[in-house]
Order: C-alpha cells, then sequence, then structure tokens
C-alpha cells in the first residue's frame, strides 16, 4: 500500500492562513454570520479599542456582557459605542471602546483638568461642565504623556467678543470674533441700505460691552424674534426592523432677529417686506436612529394561484371571485407593498400585522383574506359585490 503524505494538508492550512490574514476580520465576520452563528444565537463581536483589535464569539445578549466575557476592562470614565447595555440583536458587531485621557481645557485664565473620552471639542467642553457657544473658537492639541503614560489633550477656547447689537429698535446680546465694526456687520450678514443710519464709525474696533446700534429712517420698521427650524439626520441601523425609531439627539431650533419693513394704509398693515435677518442661535440638528431591517421575509417559495387558493383552504366554487379581487388588490404579487399606506401581501392587508404567520406568504395572506370575507361580508360573493362598488373590501 503506498504511504500517503500529510504535506499536502499543511499546505492547504497554510494557504487557508494566508487567506484570512489578506481579507481580514472583515471577512471573517461575513464567514460566520453566513454560518452556524445566527443559528446557535452566537454574535461575532469585533472590540475595537484604540490601536488594537479583538474579535470573538459570544452568546451574550448586551454589549457589557460581552465585554466582561471577554475579559475586556472597561470603566466609568471610558465611553463605550454601542453603549453598555445595547442588546445585541445583529449576527455581528464592531464595539469601539474610546479611553478617558487628561484633558485641560484653558478658557482664558481659567484651565480645568478633567478626564474624558470623548473626542470633540463641544463634547469635550460640556463634559468639563462649561458653555461653550457657536461663535467660540477651539483648538485642541496632543501631546505625549510623560515615561511613556497616557497622552494628554490641551483644549484652548476662544472666547467670542461680548457686544450689544440693537437692530432697528430690537435689542439682542451678541458675539463676535470680528474685530472691527465693519467685519462684524459682514459676518452678521448686515448690510447697510442707503436710509440706514449706524451709531458708531464702521471702521472702529469691535470692544466688549460695545453697543452697535442700528436704525432706518422714514420707513415704518419692525423687528421680531422667529424660531429656525431644526433639521433631521437620520441614521439607518439594518439591524433593527422597518418602523424603529429612536431619537439619538434631539433637535432644538434656532433662533433669528428679523426686521422687515412694514406698510401701513389707514392704520392697518398692508405688506412688509424683509430687509434684514440675524441668526442669533444657530439650530442643533435632530438625529435618530432608524430601522430599516424587513420586518416579514419576502417569500420566495413559488407555487401557482390554484395551489395556494387551496391550501388557504378556500372552496373552489369562490376561486373566481377571490381571483379578481386579488388581482386588483396585488396583482397576484405576494410581496406587494403599497407604498403609500403599507398594505402588503397578496390579500393587501392593512395592517400587515393582521395576519397570523407572514402577510407576505401567499398561504397566509389568503386564509387571512377568507376569514375576514366571510366574517364582514358573509362570504366571497358579498365581499364582491362590495368591491365592485366602492374598489375596495
Amino acid at each position: 500500500m503506498r504511504d500517503i503524505s500529510t504535506k499536502p494538508f499543511v499546505i492547504f492550512g497554510l494557504i487557508l492562513l494566508l487567506v484570512v490574514a489578506i481579507f481580514g476580520v472583515g471577512r471573517t465576520r461575513t464567514v460566520y454570520a453566513d454560518s452556524e452563528v445566527t443559528k446557535s444565537n452566537e454574535r461575532l463581536i469585533v472590540v475595537h479599542d484604540g490601536s488594537s483589535e479583538k474579535g470573538f464569539i459570544t452568546r451574550s445578549t448586551t454589549v457589557r456582557q460581552a465585554l466582561e466575557e471577554a475579559a475586556i476592562p472597561f470603566d466609568a470614565s471610558d465611553l463605550v459605542e454601542p453603549s453598555l447595555d445595547e442588546e445585541l440583536v445583529a449576527s455581528s458587531y464592531d464595539i469601539n471602546i474610546y479611553r478617558a485621557r487628561p484633558v485641560t481645557v484653558v478658557d482664558g485664565a481659567i484651565r480645568k483638568k478633567i478626564m474624558s473620552a470623548y473626542r470633540t471639542p463641544v463634547q469635550i467642553v460640556a463634559h468639563a461642565g462649561m458653555e461653550l457657544r457657536s461663535e467660540d473658537k477651539t483648538e485642541m492639541s496632543l501631546s505625549s504623556g510623560a515615561s511613556g503614560g497616557a497622552a494628554s489633550v490641551q483644549l484652548i477656547i476662544t472666547r467670542a467678543t461680548p457686544f450689544t447689537l440693537v437692530l432697528y429698535g430690537k435689542k439682542t446680546a451678541a458675539y463676535t470674533q470680528a474685530k472691527t465694526v465693519a467685519d462684524m456687520l459682514q459676518e452678521k450678514g448686515i448690510t447697510l441700505g442707503k436710509d440706514d443710519t449706524l451709531s458708531v464709525d464702521a471702521r472702529a474696533p469691535l470692544a466688549a460691552g460695545m453697543v452697535v446700534e442700528l436704525w432706518r429712517e422714514g420707513k415704518q420698521t419692525a423687528t421680531v424674534e422667529e424660531d429656525v427650524a431644526f433639521g433631521t439626520e437620520q441614521i439607518q441601523d439594518a439591524d433593527r426592523e422597518t418602523g424603529f425609531r429612536e431619537v439619538v439627539t434631539p433637535g432644538v431650533n434656532g433662533k433669528r432677529t428679523v426686521t422687515y419693513e412694514i406698510e401701513m394704509k389707514n392704520g392697518v398693515e398692508v405688506g412688509r417686506t424683509e430687509i434684514q435677518s440675524v441668526t442669533v442661535a444657530e439650530p442643533v440638528k435632530q438625529v435618530e436612529r432608524v430601522g430599516i431591517k424587513p420586518k416579514y421575509l419576502p417569500y420566495t417559495g413559488g407555487g401557482s394561484k390554484t395551489e395556494w387558493l387551496a391550501a388557504a383552504g378556500i372552496p373552489e366554487e369562490y376561486w373566481g371571485y377571490a381571483d379578481y379581487m386579488v388581482g386588483r388588490e396585488s396583482g397576484w404579487n405576494p410581496n406587494a407593498i403599497n407604498k403609500y399606506s403599507g398594505a402588503c401581501g397578496l390579500a393587501q392587508a392593512l395592517p400587515c400585522s393582521k395576519v397570523p404567520g407572514n402577510p407576505l406568504d401567499p398561504v397566509d395572506s389568503l386564509r387571512w383574506m377568507n376569514g375576514y370575507v366571510n366574517g364582514r361580508y358573509g362570504g366571497w360573493e358579498g365581499a364582491y359585490s362590495f368591491w365592485q362598488r366602492n374598489k375596495w373590501y
């Protein structure tokens, strides 16, 4: 008998290791997700901790449990995303750990030292219990720690100059980085009209506490404060079902001071024109997490009308009525979903959850439809007559 060498198996193993090294953890995640991971409630977790990365399989149900199981340390000062109490529902996750580091916030003569895991100036300043206006400027610098210790961050705040702006009779506390009155007017988008008068020389340096007044001779003006609606940014979450919506960061309306030129006739306002506007508070965008995972799996099982009708238990003498109604409701497409109302399936059930089982399964949909038309119309003939009159059932 010829001796079978183990050399080919060794070579195959080396090639396999090389492939994994080339494609990295991302490919490993795909392999796990497509194999037995989801079948056994196991999840692939990849933890990104600074420059290090660790992947492991877990059956934990929260981020906290998964990190503890993998003996990955964390403390109250660290920032973990997703959050420690986030429920694990998908087959794979990337978890980021931002380690707290020493930060020195320099605000004029004030120096405040904190431990913070946040990375943006707005977050760090808020964590330090300080206020940052939209007109303030920040500068961050990173220095390596002494004797190989943790790196420290210095965040310098350059405060905007506070002054009072009186715009056509409306007094507003304002802030600017501009050095002169003229630069401030340009920064705020204020254009002087031919009938406008400025209380100070436009070339004058803008100093803290200065009052800058702008008024218009002749026509009547009115200045009011209006809301500036906030926008919305949506983060699509493929692990949450369609219909899921969670506000991550609430939106806040901004404020703007608007001056109108008003035309009066016999004591009645007959028209107004906006002549100036200054945004005094920028709106804060609302961030929302929305689910995009289909709630029901699309039907791919094949079959014919007659097979579905029979399996649904609909007597053959009523198949003509059913064929007519279903054909006009969904075109006999099991996966039909009305983009306006959300009605779905062969029967176009609204809401889809009315159908026991999967409303996109043709048999489940027809079985529900059969019970519905019998319960509401006394049978298929009655439902067909109603549909003829109303074009719905």
